[in-house]
């Protein structure tokens, strides 16, 4: 059965809003709901009519599209799911879907031999691997990082589409040093992902000052009809000298001369540290390279990463910094605390 692009949205819409259960949904709230969503990606300012809805509810409940949702009615007049856990989106994909992601599939493979589209060799992978564990019983010969249990990956498609349309928005974010969520009012600039976790990068409105949210502490967002201000400089350059996405408008690059131990030079040679690595001197005694970056808390992480078989040579500054680092490490083993010890009684 073929579904037109308004009434995905709807679907969807509708999804996310049964799957919220700090409030109740009559059905006036979610016709509300997919009207300003078809207003918000379609631009189409006529709103949803009832009946539009109760048909939806009832093509989800169905086994028409595989979703067979466990739609329930409280009250005799709000909307939730039955299963808290339920999502259209972690239904299986029907034949028809997969037909089409095949169809897809060949048009990628075909633009993947081009040199200007090698980026989409991951994307290729990922999408053959889902689709061959979706007809082969869940069997798969390709296993990728993940996170299943990060939380925010929700929030990627309405943040992208902000940043698109430049739409300045209202984010509840909790900081892990706040006992409760902030209102901020931000202009998002770009998504930046690292380590397998998302970060939104913009600016803002309280001390107009340059941030980035973590997706997994943004609790809501929504968007304003506040002006929106754009980034005057190219948000993509920032990050060409940072490892990570720890960085202040006014940091600058330092360079950074490392030796690591000759058998595991391999590694960084293969796998540069950052594209500014240059190899200085590479013999028995070990690799010596540098790299130009700024430095923040990522860089500290990565080079403490190596233990004993990386040191920092220089600046002075940073070689003073990893040495208290890896002797406050060393004195956290060489002197247990109680904790320590209370831990080591109950094995």
């Amino acid at each position: 059965m073929p579904v037109n692009k308004m009434a995905l949205i709807r679907y969807k819409t509708i999804d996310k809003c049964l799957q919220n259960r700090r409030r109740k949904w009559t059905l006036e709230d979610l016709m509300e709901a997919c009207s300003d969503a078809l207003q918000e990606y379609e631009g189409v300012a006529r709103g949803v009519s009832r009946r539009a809805i109760q048909m939806d509810l009832q093509t989800m409940r169905s086994e028409k599209l595989g979703y067979n949702a466990p739609i329930v009615v409280t009250d005799k007049k709000y909307y939730t799911y039955e299963d808290a856990d339920y999502s259209i989106n972690k239904t299986p994909l029907t034949a028809q879907d997969l037909g089409t992601l095949n169809e897809v599939l060949g048009v990628l493979r075909q633009f993947n031999t081009f040199g200007y589209f090698q980026e989409l060799n991951s994307i290729v992978t990922r999408l053959e691997d889902k689709l061959y564990k979706q007809q082969h019983e869940g069997r798969s010969y390709v296993d990728f990082e993940k996170n299943e249990l990060l939380k925010g990956l929700s929030f990627l498609e309405p943040l992208h589409k902000a940043i698109q349309q430049q739409k300045t928005l209202r984010v509840g974010y909790q900081s892990f040093k706040r006992p409760q969520a902030d209102d901020l009012i931000f202009y998002p600039w770009l998504l930046k992902e690292y380590r397998n976790r998302w970060f939104l990068f913009g600016k803002s409105q309280r001390n107009k000052v340059v941030l980035f949210l973590a997706l997994d502490r943004i609790q809501t967002i929504e968007t304003t009809d506040l002006a929106y201000i754009a980034p005057d400089f190219d948000v993509h350059d920032y990050f060409g000298n940072v490892i990570g996405v720890s960085k202040y408008p006014t940091q600058v690059a330092h360079t950074i001369v490392l030796q690591i131990h000759k058998d595991h030079a391999p590694y960084i040679k293969t796998k540069p540290m950052h594209a500014s690595q240059k190899i200085l001197r590479d013999d028995e005694r070990g690799m010596i390279f540098s790299i130009k970056v700024v430095w923040n808390f990522e860089l500290e992480r990565e080079l403490l990463g190596f233990g004993e078989l990386l040191q920092v040579l220089a600046p002075a500054r940073l070689v003073k910094k990893m040495l208290k680092r890896h002797t406050d490490a060393m004195n956290r083993y060489t002197q247990p605390t109680s904790n320590n010890s209370n831990a080591e009684g109950s094995q």
